[in-house]
């Protein structure tokens, strides 16, 4: 049966074997007559060898079978045609013959042993020769009997395919149209139909002719019989298709359509679909179009298949393909894909075609609820050639569907889009276990892709989109808040989507939108408390339940601290929009909130008087919206001060911003004038207000037509403030301030220059009250140097505003003469004795003051004057050494640390002396005190004198060794955070002996063996097995020589806590001095080798 196939493909060769000589006497004179006379030799040479040839006996017969069952294969006058009819025979009969080798097939088992071994080749399998012929007589057959039988716009013409084509469609159309073309293209389509149903022979015919079947299948079921003016289409009416197979045609279409893969039939459809209206070409132009236009009937129904193609499973991404691949999408891929992708405009015409409804499309709701899926999954393609190619159409799909259906996009699009962070939302199923997983890692992490790629990347904002979004983006800043905790591929894009919302959507809908992240606004479906995101097994994040805490306390930090954590984030996210004035619209829409909160305090006071006429289901609902509005308070009040605190000077934009900013100051100092409430704060925030004011007005900013414009919402509160404000200067500086902002800055009074002379820090804006004493000038003078020296607490959201905006337009405009500060500078050791004895005496009385400010101020001026060598302050050194003594005792760390600065000073000074105290305060129990010194003030001592031996410097070996023995007693001590304190001293000094240890070094070595195998305090060994660290670190190449005698019970010491003890830290730290051992030994063993050249000379 094999060489039945070999027989059929011979026979088939014959008859496209081309003629090679010919005798001059027969030669044709056309095209078309030699293409005759080929046609017709060939089929007599085949014609001779089946009736002569034995080998061609067994094909003879199956060829007379097949015919017998053929209506179509009788003989004509028509050489082609002829030619055809036999091609088509021997092709059917290649098909018989390769589907009964096939059903005959039975291969072996495999043979287990041998798995390497290739399976056995089925029967039916072409040679690479033998499927060129079959290819050659297909392309015949097309040529001969599809072709020159479609309509003009059927198809591609054979001219515009090659040249040969071009040659083979002249010389075939010489002899006219024959009057039965119809019927020949009907047998033609469906017998090669019939020969592509074997696997083998269907790829053959499928892959390379399916165009030209299609359009002659279109032709014989869909075109109509006659034309528009009533006749016949054709010619002969009695060869016309009965209605049998013209329905036979279209199923045989449908059928085809459905099993060949969709994005070939695509393309094949938008080529039958043809070329736009023809335009007819100037006189010089030689372009040409590169598709005719197709028949209006032929349009229509390839939009219609095309339609019906689309609303199918996956017929978006069929469509897409269809187009992208001919650009190089496909398995090819490569440098055609990188230039499909930069094809822009193919991405976006392939977007509005999917955007628009098609006419078949039974109703706009119905396509899209099938497409908008569809498009959705073009955004989760993971194939990285075609990826870029199918989202960017996905992109622009989306955008266009939501700016043109925007009710339908929200609820087939953008819906299904958010749903995972939808999820999130009011999620309050008590069923649940805790650490259920409510939405699963891969879901969220693709709706953020999916959303930065729509939103970021396609870049096109529309009210829809941005309030679809708005109703989660407390979902993704949540979300964005946990990834900056954890390392994970979600920040980058969490955060970008925040940004782009808030630079997109318009002014009110971002401040909106900053209170509902910001905690501010709480919505009424927000993330439930018991519920959070958990890190994920692929650096993503899963929302889940939240395990339940059963310490109150530990729910209670849990709680602050992710509050604290998310204004940090937020205030992170701020500093990020730079560019726009969104950071300085919320910061003062929080200030405008500060002010009704003033007033609401103030109605709050008055309310205890209504408690006992209401009940208590309505007392419990009044004290939970009291509650409400305090933790919204204290919510403004953390946010102002972080703002103020990392973005001062980028806050406020422009100056209608600064109006704002001041208009909110003026605001909350005329509620406090309603209220009678009077103050540091009140007037500070006063001052600054009227300062910048007049500032502006001054002409430290240049102020345009809208920015006097916005300065009239000043004039209402200046005018208050002029009327009821107790001071003449106040109300005199308002009404000029008024009168300014009223002329545009036309007319400026004296008073404001110099308000903006003292804002710039020349003169005092609201001189002192003439009932205040010295002490009261005193105290206010030394708590604003005390400002502007130390880092001040963020308890007041004003005064931190006030520092702040200070503090930025002195450095603009100069300093600020402070008296103290000036009396400060002057106690260096050239200050007149008089001003410097009567500063001293100033700074020892506040030194005592029970206000913390002045105190921790008077101790940093008395420790300035000791550093630079004051005459007076050295003289009283032992007044100093006591004061700083007792101010150790104190427990604010603004004190204390204070005192333990000045200590340090002054032990730099005078080293013999105060080295000595400080070493006696360091015992638990001197002999000259009988009351025993608390743990706290050994530690803040000990503290001082680790500052005292950095300060020593190379001069600590002088004092080394009453020091290491104070702080050997001290690691003998009863309390563990004494002998942790001890030795981490220790490692301080050992650090700075070098060769002066060598006289303790085995004590010192016998003390830090022992606490380490011993002592059951974790913190203790840690803080020994660090003391070795130091030892060696500081040694360096110096400690073989020094250590000789112990390195080897120090290296054993070391390997047993690697080896034994359980706290995770002293192992690290016990790994850290065995790599610093290490390193010492191996540049021991093995110094640097230098290339030196040693002179000697000579006696």
């Amino acid at each position: 049966m094999t060489s039945v196939t070999a027989v059929i493909t011979e026979a088939l060769n014959i008859l496209i074997k081309p003629v090679l000589e010919s005798s001059s006497s027969s030669a044709p004179s056309t095209a078309h007559d030699a293409l005759l006379q080929t046609l017709q030799r060939n089929l007599s040479v085949m014609q001779e060898k089946f009736q002569t040839d034995p080998v061609y006996r067994e094909v003879s017969s199956l060829r007379q079978q097949v015919k017998a069952g053929a209506e179509w294969s009788e003989e004509t006058k028509d050489i082609a045609w002829n030619f055809v009819t036999e091609s088509l025979v021997l092709l059917t009969c290649l098909k018989k013959c390769m589907a009964d080798l096939l059903g005959l097939f039975s291969p072996a088992e495999p043979n287990l042993k041998t798995p390497e071994a290739a399976p056995a080749l089925p029967p039916d399998v072409l040679s690479i020769a033998q499927q060129k012929v079959v290819q050659s007589a297909l392309q015949f057959v097309v040529t001969l009997g599809i072709c020159p039988y479609l309509l003009p716009g059927v198809g591609i013409p054979l001219k515009r395919r090659s040249e040969f084509g071009a040659m083979l469609e002249n010389a075939a159309m010489l002899g006219g149209a024959p009057p039965c073309g119809i019927r020949r293209l009907f047998i033609s389509c469906m017998v090669l139909l019939g020969v592509a149903e074997h696997a083998s022979l269907g790829s053959m015919v499928l892959t390379r002719h399916l165009g030209d079947i299609l359009a002659g299948l279109c032709q014989l079921g869909h075109c109509p019989n006659r034309s528009k003016t009533g006749q016949p289409t054709n010619s002969d009416n009695t060869k016309i298709l009965s209605v049998e197979e013209r329905a036979g045609c279209k199923k045989a279409l449908q059928s085809l359509l459905d099993k060949v893969y969709q994005p070939i039939i695509i393309r094949e459809l938008l080529i039958l679909q043809g070329g736009p209206k023809q335009v007819k070409a100037s006189a010089g132009s030689g372009s040409r179009q590169p598709l005719a236009q197709a028949p209006p009937w032929l349009r229509r129904l390839c939009g219609q298949l095309l339609s019906e193609r689309l609303m199918q499973p996956n017929g978006v991404q069929a469509v897409v393909r269809g187009v992208l691949e001919g650009a190089g999408a496909g398995a090819a891929g490569g440098q055609d894909a990188e230039a499909a992708a930069a094809d822009w405009r193919k991405c976006d015409s392939i977007a509005r075609i999917l955007a628009s409804c098609p006419q078949q499309s039974i109703s706009l709701v119905d396509y899209y609820r099938r497409v908008c899926p569809q498009v959705l999954d073009l955004l989760h393609i993971r194939d990285r050639l075609t990826a870029r190619q199918f989202q960017r159409v996905a992109t622009t799909t989306v955008l266009t569907l939501v700016q043109e259906q925007p009710e339908l996009a929200e609820k087939y699009l953008l819906t299904p889009l958010l749903s995972p962070l939808t999820c999130c939302l009011g999620t309050r199923d008590h069923k649940l276990s805790p650490g259920s997983i409510i939405v699963e890692e891969s879901d969220l992490s693709r709706c953020i892709e999916d959303i930065y790629k729509v939103c970021v990347v396609g870049n096109n904002p529309s009210p829809a989109l941005l309030n679809s979004l708005g109703n989660v983006i407390q979902v993704i800043f949540c979300l964005f808040c946990f990834t900056k905790q954890n390392v994970s591929h979600l920040r980058s894009a969490c955060q970008e989507i925040l940004l782009w919302f808030l630079q997109k959507a318009d002014p009110p809908q971002a401040v909106t939108a900053l209170k509902h992240i910001s905690g501010l606004s709480v919505q009424t479906t927000g993330i439930s408390p018991d519920h959070h995101f958990s890190p994920g097994s692929e650096g993503g994040a899963v929302f889940t339940v939240r395990e339940p805490t059963c310490d109150a306390d530990d729910a209670l930090y849990e709680k602050i601290s992710s509050e604290q954590w998310a204004v940090e984030c937020f205030v992170h996210l701020l500093a990020n929009l730079q560019e726009t004035r969104l950071a300085g619209d919320f910061f003062i829409h929080l200030l405008k909130g500060l002010t009704g909160m003033a007033v609401e305090g103030e109605q709050e006071d008055e309310e205890p008087q209504h408690l006992t006429s209401i009940s208590l289901l309505e007392l419990e609902q009044l004290r939970i919206q009291q509650a409400t509005r305090q933790e919204e308070r204290l919510l403004t009040l953390q946010l102002l001060a972080a703002m103020c605190e990392k973005l001062s000077h980028t806050l406020l934009y422009n100056p209608v911003q600064v109006i704002e900013f001041i208009c909110a100051m003026l605001k909350r100092a005329c509620v406090s004038l309603d209220q009678g409430v009077e103050g540091t704060v009140e007037a500070q925030t006063l001052s600054m207000g009227m300062g910048l004011v007049a500032t502006m007005l001054a002409g430290a900013a240049k102020l345009q037509s809208e920015d006097y414009a916005a300065m009239k919402e000043l004039l209402p509160l200046l005018d208050q403030i002029s009327q009821r404000h107790p001071e003449q200067v106040i109300q005199e500086l308002a009404s000029d301030l008024q009168i300014s902002i009223a002329t545009h800055g036309a007319f400026t009074a004296e008073t404001v220059t110099k308000a903006a002379c003292n804002t710039a820090g020349k003169e005092e804006l609201i001189p002192g009250r003439p009932s205040e004493n010295t002490a009261s000038k005193t105290n206010e003078k030394t708590k604003r140097r005390v400002s502007d020296e130390t880092p001040k607490p963020k308890s007041n959201p004003g005064t931190g505003v006030t520092s702040q905006m200070d503090t930025a337009h002195c450095k603009n405009t100069g300093p600020v003469l402070d008296p103290m500060a000036q009396s400060s500078s002057k106690g260096g050791a050239h200050a007149d004795p008089a001003e410097a004895r009567k500063l001293l005496s100033e700074c020892l009385l506040e030194a005592v003051d029970p206000e913390v400010p002045t105190r921790a101020a008077a101790l940093r001026t008395l420790t300035r004057m000791v550093q630079n060598r004051n005459v007076e302050a050295l003289h009283n050194q032992e007044k100093l050494l006591t004061l700083f003594l007792e101010n150790l005792e104190h427990s604010d760390s603004f004190v204390y640390l204070s005192a333990i600065q000045g200590l340090a000073v002054l032990a730099d000074v005078f080293p013999e002396q105060i080295l000595l105290r400080l070493l006696k305060e360091f015992e638990e129990s001197p002999k000259e005190t009988k009351k025993p010194r608390s743990l706290e003030t050994r530690l803040k001592t000990g503290e001082a004198l680790m500052r005292t031996t950095r300060a020593l410097g190379d001069l600590a070996p002088r004092f080394g060794t009453p020091l290491i023995h104070a702080f050997l007693r001290g690691t003998r001590d009863s309390d563990s955070t004494m002998r942790a304190s001890s030795l981490s001293n220790l490692g301080e000094l050992c650090q700075r002996l070098h060769f002066a240890l060598g006289a303790v070094v085995h004590e010192l070595s016998s003390c830090l063996i022992a606490l380490i195998k011993t002592d059951s305090e974790a913190e203790v060994r840690r803080a020994a097995v660090h003391v070795i660290a130091l030892l060696l670190r500081g040694l360096s190449d110096n400690a073989t020589q020094v250590l000789s005698g112990v390195l080897r019970d120090l290296y054993r010491v070391l390997k047993h806590v690697v080896q034994h003890d359980r706290d995770d830290v002293t192992v690290l730290q016990a790994q850290l001095a065995l790599e610093e051992l290490d390193d010492v030994m191996r540049r021991y063993i093995f110094p640097a080798q230098k290339l030196e050249k040693k002179i000697v000379v000579l006696p």
